[in-house]
């Protein structure tokens, strides 16, 4: 008799829209264990385990749900914890649609979606967080080496405690005032509160990691000094640095990149002003350009601070977009606005130099481009103008120049990305690795965690090697 797995994912509690709309509490509230466990038993324990491959740290996804089938949420916890030290973060953003869930043997069913495991890595690791489970690892004892980590985005908190389980004693140097990088800075509280983040980053300093803040590396502390101080280096800055259109208008006040309006909302707490004197411009009819997460996140956390009409224009069509497919569910139910096909050319302006409008082309799709992505082209005399007092530029990042621009010998490509071997992170400098968004570019949370254990695995191996020479 063949078994009977629900065809649907087990349904999780969310904030109805009307009222997430008006706070910036988490928008998914979470499985309930009952729920989790029914969630649990859709998984099918199959000997192919495609998950597993589909996940870039290589989680042993079937072993963690079966331990939590099993209501030993604790052993669920350890599984998780011995593959992922970001468990909280990646089961909340993750495009597990992509990756783990993409490759599901249950969603490949007729008629079935994937089991949710990105849910229920989020439950597990809450669950263990709120019973006091979160146990305090034992520092190695015998020193392997020094290495310095440059930046404590998800590549960097990934090495570093990596390493410190190797034994290693790991310094993490960070230029803002709270280690994170972009889960504190990029990505808004409704969908990870940094309550969370911070909790993940205690567990790391458990291990023995010494994190330090207001650290510029390049200005402050010299690669030099690193160089000198230090067995080995992972450089992880991530891309942080906004990339503009250049459209005429393009400085008329009012008009933003989405990386500055999300640092100064979640970074910078703006959304509490005037608890935290750091005040935000929000506009009433906001116009965001792009579709990934990161426009997702600055169109509904503009809706969130009082836009009374919040808009997304995108130059190719929805099925290009590349946001994950749950952001973009919760924002259209939240009423964001979509313009598909529609690319900005303009930004008009008022006598007082405040921006009034967004003067818009109409586009049709062609061939595919470098991206795979069919390659938006105008429609001639399509032109028309959209009312906006705001304007968020969403089209990606660049790298941080600071520390590159001080390290010559440091070879980039030609993007301006640092050029490093993609299963080492080894660079072209000795004993200097990379990884994450400053090696490829923008990317997601779970890719630079995967470059993040890889450059760990590869560091050890360097400085063991080194050492027995």
């Amino acid at each position: 008799m063949a078994l009977k797995i629900p065809n649907n994912k087990t349904p999780i509690a969310e904030q109805k829209p009307q009222e997430r709309i008006h706070n910036f509490k988490e928008v998914v509230l979470g499985y309930t264990l009952e729920e989790a466990i029914t969630e649990a038993n859709r998984c099918l324990q199959c000997p192919t385990h495609p998950c597993v491959s589909g996940c870039p740290v290589g989680i042993d996804i079937p072993g963690f749900i079966l331990q939590l089938r099993e209501n030993n949420l604790e052993k669920s916890h350890e599984i998780l914890k011995s593959y992922n030290n970001l468990p909280a973060v990646c089961g909340r953003v993750c495009p597990q649609e992509s990756q783990c869930e993409g490759v599901c043997t249950v969603g490949v069913m007729k008629d079935h979606e994937p089991v949710a495991i990105g849910k229920l890595e989020r439950f597990v690791a809450d669950w263990n967080a709120s019973h006091g489970n979160e146990s305090i690892s034992e520092k190695a004892n015998s020193k392997k080496g020094k290495v310095a980590v440059v930046g404590s985005g998800p590549s960097g908190l990934t090495v570093a405690a990596d390493l410190a389980k190797k034994g290693y004693e790991v310094s993490v140097f960070e230029a803002f005032h709270e280690a994170g990088g972009v889960l504190m800075y990029g990505i808004p509280e409704f969908r990870l509160p940094k309550s969370i983040v911070e909790r993940e980053i205690n567990s790391i300093r458990k291990l023995g990691v010494n994190i330090e803040t207001n650290v510029v590396v390049g200005k402050t502390l010299t690669i030099e000094e690193l160089r000198n101080d230090y067995d080995a280096i992972f450089i992880g800055t991530g891309a942080g640095t906004p990339r503009f259109m250049n459209n005429p208008g393009t400085n008329l006040n009012g008009v933003y990149s989405a990386s500055e309006f999300l640092t100064r909302i979640n970074f910078m707490h703006s959304y509490e002003f005037p608890e935290y004197d750091t005040p935000i411009r929000v506009g009433k009819r906001v116009v965001v350009v792009g579709a990934g997460n990161v426009a997702m996140d600055a169109s509904r956390s503009a809706l969130r601070l009082g836009a009374e009409k919040s808009m997304i224009v995108y130059r190719r069509s929805e099925k290009e977009m590349p946001a994950r497919v749950e952001e973009y569910h919760h924002a259209m139910q939240e009423g964001i606005e979509f313009h598909w096909l529609t690319n900005p050319i303009e930004y008009i302006g008022d006598e007082n130099g405040n921006v009034t409008g967004v003067k818009c082309i109409k586009m049709k799709l062609g061939e595919p481009d470098a991206s795979g992505r069919r390659r938006p082209i105008p429609i001639e005399g399509s032109e028309f103008t959209i009312e906006a007092d705001m304007v968020i530029e969403a089209i990606g990042q660049t790298s941080n120049k600071v520390l590159l621009n001080t390290f010559p010998e440091l070879k980039l490509n030609k993007r301006g990305y640092i050029e490093a071997d993609p299963k080492t992170g080894k660079t072209s400098v000795e004993g200097v690795y990379a990884g994450g968004d400053i090696v490829t570019g923008a990317a997601t949370v779970i890719l630079a965690m995967g470059a993040g254990k890889a450059a760990a695995q590869a560091i050890d191996e360097y400085i063991s090697s080194k050492k027995k020479a």
